[in-house]
């Protein structure tokens, strides 16, 4: 039995380099963005890992990230599941914002406090407890399931839709989470024990 989980946030997008406030914008991947997601699927190939089913967001850059590492691991036309539920957080009045400039508008702190607290929301846009709220009833009705059953799943989303994810699955508080980088194209392979609890876990990073 596999019981196999792998998160893979997407490659760089276009408003990663510009650093622009993203969220629910649907913007696509920076060429360095395509060269890491299909960096992501050749580690992944190099374990001979292969997949039941994939799942992602409904937002482009997610998606052309899991078709690479499908494409990578010979997979190209393994059923793959979109779902808004796993979007990127969404920035609500910040989105498509230069982050500089949110900075200047409201302040240093203010921006802080909205980008890496747990439980502090922008407006018009969720918190990262928000963004949980969603992500975790899917996994667990529509993802888990797969994996429990002995699978081998890919998860290709986003910086704060894997952070709900993996808060839950490692057990890290709100003031931990919102601590953790997650690079852009790196996998994290999760194995799972048959009551759902992680087993093992690894990065693969470099």
């Amino acid at each position: 039995m596999s019981r196999t989980l792998v998160l893979v946030r997407h490659g760089q997008s276009e408003w990663n380099l510009k650093n622009l406030f993203t969220g629910w914008r649907d913007v696509d991947l920076t060429e360095q963005g395509h060269a890491e997601a299909k960096a992501a699927g050749q580690k992944l190939k190099a374990r001979g890992l292969k997949f039941d089913i994939a799942f992602t967001s409904a937002l482009i850059r997610a998606q052309k990230t899991c078709q690479h590492i499908l494409d990578a691991v010979g997979q190209s036309d393994l059923t793959t599941i979109r779902d808004q539920a796993l979007n990127e957080r969404d920035y609500g009045d910040l989105s498509g914002l230069n982050k500089d400039d949110a900075r200047k508008k409201w302040g240093e702190e203010q921006v802080h406090v909205w980008r890496r607290s747990y439980d502090v929301s922008p407006p018009a846009g969720e918190s990262l407890k928000d963004t949980g709220a969603r992500v975790w009833p899917y996994y667990l009705h529509d993802l888990q399931p797969h994996v429990l059953r002995g699978g081998t799943v890919l998860v290709a989303a986003h910086g704060n839709s894997l952070r709900a994810l993996i808060m839950a699955l490692d057990g890290k508080s709100g003031e931990e989470i919102v601590k953790l980088e997650l690079g852009t194209g790196v996998p994290v392979i999760y194995t799972l024990n048959a009551d759902s609890t992680v087993a093992s876990k690894e990065v693969l990073e470099g």
